[in-house]
């Protein structure tokens, strides 16, 4: 039977009655254990405690028993503590626009108690024993136990039966009521943690450095295949790891971002850090991070929900470009192949010496060059190889630029490459070199290399069009791309914020290659499109970018737009499978890999390279057994 709304006869208005109202409150503070959890946990945390135990049954929704070892609240206090609206945590205005705790609405104690039984026995440090508050009587008695709150939540939800048969399994409570301490856990490593359930302990954090936390939490894979980030950018400090892109999970459940100690969940925050993540992650994969943000307290502000899990910044656009800028950063640099250490972004210095060296590097580049698809501008940062391609310059239109591959080398660099090496590559050595020297090419698809560490597998095309499309972005400065005029104009239906994002943003669509028009108050007209991006649906493009530049940053969706636009043009510009490569060819291409930075993941966030110990060598034959 469908229920319809039907109009009523007019109602006096009246004030509601204080129990009603503090569980409508409730409802906007406690959903689940898990939400009492997290309350009670940010109390202890602001009264000081080094020890937080957390104590449930049937999940959280029988009974849930916090214990602390913090300063205590003293008895005359203990029934303030339940009144709506009370705290101890500020006090005025400004310390509401300043706020540093984890609570601070006066809110969480009062809500609980409105939909459970409640009981809180605290001890102060000069007292000669605890009290306990009975939330339901308001009966204060003597109890025993030691400096430290403890706050007991018996049977949630008993006087709201509708509320509590939207509660999940004992088991899924838990799991829930489990991450609300992880999350704690995390960015407090100075504070031991501790989860019971049923009498049994679940899950247990010692107090440690961070990064011995962030390996009891999330493993010690996390710490290993994450990468540090720590960046001050104006007001604000970045700091943390952030997962590598062969990492990445199917589901984004290792995602923490803290700012200032709290968890937020922010969708500004969380496009800045998939932006930084867009040229090296795979399809639908989710990156791993754990992500501090400190920032001055007056420049957020935390009162925006009830369960202070969101947050509003005063500039959202320089939060949205530190938190790329600082994932990006430290993700520039390619894993190393031992420690952990990034490669080195450094031209490596060869034992060659000499115009011969020139000649042999020349000559391998030229043999690219002329039997297909070859890096764009081609250039070294090193003395010795200013630029290894005559004629190709980065002032050149990035469309030329990336077709410049099919041409012939000039006569001049024909007789360049016509002389010969003074020493073979492989009498070159690896010590310096992280990626090893080319052995050979396996399929017309893969190089072989031997580092110090053992094989290395190369992906040639892969490799090759991070190079490209890392080259592409460095000259885009110098550049501009080209426009494909439309012979038939591409219309569509909009609403009336992407006419006014067309109408406010229609420089900056030019620069993507896009002139876009409104044709009436609800039609909008695709007069031209990037020249790179021929074939695709160029309605489903504007929409897109339209949609980018109404939400974000117009200075970051270009510069993404500008990148997708490369990414294409580096694809079809590096080199292909079946190509037989010579030695010198797949040494300068394992050069170039050391050189360039992203070198691990191509475009399309796949591996371009990966490394086979000894130790993996000889289990393959059993070797040791």
């Amino acid at each position: 039977m469908n229920a319809v709304l039907q109009p009523s006869a007019p109602r006096p208005i009246r004030e509601l009655p204080d129990e009603l109202i503090s569980q409508i409150a409730a409802g906007e503070v406690v959903e689940r254990p898990a939400s009492v959890v997290r309350e009670l946990v940010d109390n202890a945390l602001d009264a000081g405690a080094t020890e937080v135990v957390v104590k449930l049954v049937g999940g959280g929704v029988r009974s849930i028993l916090i214990e602390d070892d913090g300063h205590g609240i003293p008895a005359t206090d203990l029934p303030l503590a339940l009144r709506r609206h009370a705290t101890s945590k500020i006090g005025s205005l400004s310390d509401l626009e300043s706020v540093l705790t984890m609570g601070f609405r006066g809110e969480a104690l009062a809500a609980i108690a409105s939909v459970a039984e409640v009981s809180i026995s605290s001890r102060t440090g000069g007292a000669p024993h605890a009290q306990r508050l009975d939330a339901r009587s308001g009966e204060l008695a003597p109890a025993a136990r030691g400096v430290g709150t403890s706050v007991e939540v018996r049977e949630l939800f008993f006087n709201t039966p509708a509320r509590r048969k939207f509660l999940k399994s004992d088991a899924t409570e838990l799991a829930h009521c489990v991450d609300a301490v992880r999350r704690h856990a995390l960015t407090r490593p100075d504070v031991a943690f501790a989860v019971w359930h049923e009498g049994k302990l679940v899950q247990q954090w010692r107090r440690a450095p961070l990064d011995q936390r962030l390996k009891d939490v999330l493993g010690g894979d996390f710490v290993e295949q994450s990468r540090p980030v720590d960046m001050v950018l104006g007001p604000m400090r970045v700091s943390g790891r952030a997962g590598i892109p062969a990492a990445a999970r199917a589901r984004a459940d290792q995602q923490y971002v803290y700012v200032n100690g709290r968890y937020v969940r922010d969708k500004l925050i969380a496009h800045g850090i998939r932006s930084a993540y867009e040229d090296v992650l795979h399809g639908g994969r989710q990156p791993s991070y754990v992500l501090f943000v400190e920032i001055a307290p007056d420049r957020v502000d935390v009162n925006v929900h009830p369960t202070k899990i969101e947050v509003r910044f005063r500039d959202s656009r320089e939060v949205h470009q530190a938190m790329r800028r600082a994932v990006e950063s430290a993700l520039a640099a390619s894993q190393a192949l031992a420690g952990g250490a990034p490669l080195t972004t450094t031209p490596l210095q060869v034992s060659m010496e000499g115009p011969d060296a020139v000649h042999a590097l020349a000559a391998a580049d030229n043999d690219m060059w002329a039997r297909g698809p070859a890096p764009v501008a081609y250039r070294e940062a090193s003395s010795d190889r200013r630029d290894f391609r005559p004629g190709v310059q980065v002032g050149l239109g990035l469309q030329q630029a990336a077709v410049l591959f099919a041409q012939e080398p000039p006569a001049a660099w024909q007789a360049a490459a016509s002389r010969p090496a003074a020493a073979p590559a492989t009498a070159l050595p690896t010590g310096d070199w992280p990626l090893g020297r080319a052995l050979a090419q396996v399929g017309g698809v893969f190089v072989l290399a031997e580092n110090d560490q053992g094989l290395v597998i190369v992906d040639m095309h892969a490799a090759h069009e991070r190079i490209v499309y890392e080259r592409l972005k460095a000259s885009l400065g110098a550049a501009d791309i080209e426009t494909q005029p439309l012979l038939i104009p591409a219309t569509f239906s909009a609403t009336a914020e992407e006419i006014a994002t067309v109408e406010s943003q229609g420089d900056n669509l030019r620069r993507l290659g896009l002139d876009i028009s409104a044709l009436s108050a609800t039609t909008l007209a695709v007069r031209s499109r990037p020249a790179a991006l021929d074939g695709g649906d160029v309605v489903e493009l504007a929409r897109s970018v339209i949609a980018e530049l109404g939400q974000f940053d117009a200075t970051s969706v270009i510069e993404r737009a500008q990148h997708e636009i490369l990414s294409t043009m580096a694809c079809h510009g590096a080199v292909r499978a079946n190509r037989q490569l010579t030695i010198d060819e797949m040494n300068a291409l394992l050069r170039d890999m050391e050189r360039t930075e992203r070198a691990d993941q191509c475009n399309h966030g796949r591996p371009t390279w990966r490394q086979l110990t000894m130790k993996d060598l000889d289990g393959l034959f059993w070797r040791g057994r």
